[in-house]
């Protein structure tokens, strides 16, 4: 996720231009209503119409369908004749509910919605900019469960557990099922309130060329020089070999010059959510425990268990931003771009290098988004050069390879959960009326036609359904992952974060000074530390004078020599004598039945 601040008035004014674009017509095969219908909520009529034509399959019949959609438009009714606005990133699973999922509802409930997409970032601004002035720019957003830290602490957005039981109860589905969401554990607040609705999901995975791995002579090749076979990396080491063996040996596929790693480094914004979306973590820069490492988390903060008060960063204060496995993941990061990804890739931003992969010339990435799916099954004919002519996938997704500080029981990687949040400062009427969009737009009735489109699963009910079974083997492994216990190792930032945008936008100036040769890992990660703890140091001294975050803000551990935390039980691990041991891989396979096997 990135951060840049965003001027004031721009993002007022953003609530004010929405719905001045060109619109596009929404992507359904249900019959138009007419103006009136839609305007007046078309209510059991509407309803069927489009249970039978566009809300199919579903994990409910159609009489139950009907039946949810009914205590919809009974719900409604107070609030028949409302136009809301709502706000979400730019993701297919958004576009398919703000073209079509918004149409529907307006035309069975009478409640028109405004669903505006825009860029992560600039989610993240509007969100910031109404807990800042408390001004209703948007009536409902879908922001990352990211913030969950921040929501809980500054209590300007809803606790909806509280909500759901009480000011919400006559607008709260009977059907919603919370324990049916996935990732309901990444929206819980250390108070164990849930603060946000998970909307869609996406991990972060291992992605790679089975076709170019099962290839004899290329097998006999890497066994030949590396001493192992050749298979899905389980450890870094392994896949630094990979990609070094299919960029400087292989070298060449079908007449193509292909490389053995895909990455970015931009100077950007989004390369700081590139490095906070776990990748520490991942190298094994955190404490044990799910869905985040406690005492010391995915950022490197570090935060007691049964605390919600944030002590530190830097080594010094105990915390591991700036720790040896930390320095470990950006040096590789920085190696593994430099050495062995096609040319111009340290110039790609987030949005450029996945979609590359396309382009059918890259062996492996460590760092993949399961929400590119979609996009990675397309037909050859549109340009997708990673699928054979009968639209299957020549590429699988597998768990992410572990660095060499990982330890059992830390957490794997990122899974990114976009989540339904809404604010005290949108009035009642209308925050009820967002609320009763957010649930429909999530609902079983609707939820398993929705991610067929988008690929982002958030109910374990839709991923069991038939209708996945079938598609599953077209999808490279991505129903298995999700049918899998392993699903909850990949987790988004977790309560040790006190206060997402502030912090975040911290991370890609110094992520970006490494990339450019300015300034080693160690120094980048250093300057990083002790910024995040000059900023969590005035939200310190903010919490203790007027309880700003409710009490949790940070209080920071003082500054001591570095030896008397490193190494420690609970404390950021002290430098490995060999941060290379030898390359371990499993069959593709393997993983496959695991999966399989584990219910």
């Amino acid at each position: 996720m990135n951060f840049r601040p965003l001027p004031m008035a721009v993002a007022i004014a953003a609530i004010v231009l929405l719905g001045c674009g060109k619109k596009e017509e929404a992507a359904t095969t249900a019959p138009a209503a007419t103006p009136a219908a839609a305007a007046q909520g078309g209510g059991s009529e509407a309803a069927k119409r489009w249970i039978d034509t566009e809300f199919q399959p579903s994990v409910l019949s159609k009489e139950e369908q009907q039946k949810e959609m009914d205590w919809f438009i009974n719900a409604a009714k107070p609030f028949k004749g409302l136009e809301i606005n709502v706000l979400s990133e730019t993701i297919p699973t958004h576009e398919y509910e703000s073209k079509t999922l918004a149409k529907a509802f307006t035309e069975i409930t009478g409640i028109k919605v405004n669903h505006q997409l825009l860029g992560e970032g600039e989610v993240v601004q509007a969100v910031q900019t109404q807990m800042q002035t408390n001004r209703n720019l948007y009536d409902g957003y879908i922001n990352d469960s990211d913030l969950i830290g921040t929501h809980s602490r500054l209590q300007s957005a809803v606790n909806l557990t509280d909500w759901m039981a009480g000011e919400g109860k006559d607008v709260t589905n009977p059907g919603l099922d919370v324990k049916d969401f996935i990732g309901i554990s990444f929206t819980t607040g250390p108070d164990g309130k849930i603060w946000q609705l998970p909307d869609q999901q996406f991990a972060n995975l291992y992605w790679f060329r089975k076709d170019w791995f099962d290839k004899p002579e290329i097998k006999a090749k890497f066994k030949a020089k590396y001493g192992y076979d050749l298979g899905v990396p389980v450890n870094w080491s392994a896949y630094e070999d990979i990609a070094k063996f299919f960029s400087e040996d292989v070298k060449e596929i079908d007449g193509k010059r292909i490389y053995g790693h895909m990455d970015y480094g931009k100077r950007a914004p989004d390369l700081g959510w590139r490095m906070t979306d776990a990748w520490l973590s991942m190298a094994g820069a955190s404490s044990k425990g799910l869905p985040n490492g406690r005492p010391i988390d995915e950022w490197g903060i570090r935060m007691p268990e049964g605390s919600c008060n944030p002590q530190g960063a830097s080594v010094s204060r105990g915390g591991e931003t700036n720790g040896p496995a930390s320095v470990y993941a950006i040096a590789k990061w920085d190696e593994w771009l430099r050495k062995y990804a096609p040319p111009g890739a340290a110039d790609y931003d987030f949005y450029q290098s996945l979609p590359a992969l396309a382009q059918g010339n890259v062996a492996q990435q460590i760092f993949w988004y399961t929400a590119f799916t979609a996009s990675m099954v397309a037909p050859k004919k549109d340009g997708n050069n990673t699928v054979d002519d009968s639209g299957n996938p020549l590429w699988r997704m597998a768990p992410s390879p572990k660095g060499s500080y990982w330890q059992d029981g830390m957490k794997l990687g990122y899974q990114d959960a976009g989540s339904w949040t809404l604010f005290k400062s949108t009035p009642v009427d209308r925050r009820k009326a967002a609320w009763l969009y957010a649930q429909f737009v999530v609902s079983k009735t609707v939820d398993t036609k929705k991610s067929q489109v988008g690929l982002t699963f958030i109910r374990d009910s839709t991923v069991r359904h038939a209708s996945f079974t079938e598609r599953a083997p077209k999808l490279g492994g991505l129903v298995e992952f999700y049918r899998s216990p392993d699903r909850v190792m990949w987790t988004p930032t977790g309560v040790n974060v006190p206060d997402y945008p502030k912090l975040a936008q911290l991370w890609w100036q110094q992520i970006g000074d490494v990339n450019s040769g300015a300034f080693t890992p160690q120094k980048a990660m250093d300057r990083l530390a002790e910024e995040m703890d000059l900023v969590m140091a005035r939200m310190q001294e903010a919490d203790e004078k007027a309880k700003t975050y409710g009490g949790c803000g940070p209080r920071l551990n003082k500054p001591v020599a570095a030896k008397e935390w490193l190494g420690k039980p609970d404390g950021p691990k002290a430098k490995l004598a060999n941060e290379k041991p030898k390359g371990v891989t499993m069959p593709y396979e393997e993983i496959v039945k695991r999966w399989a096997a584990a219910k």
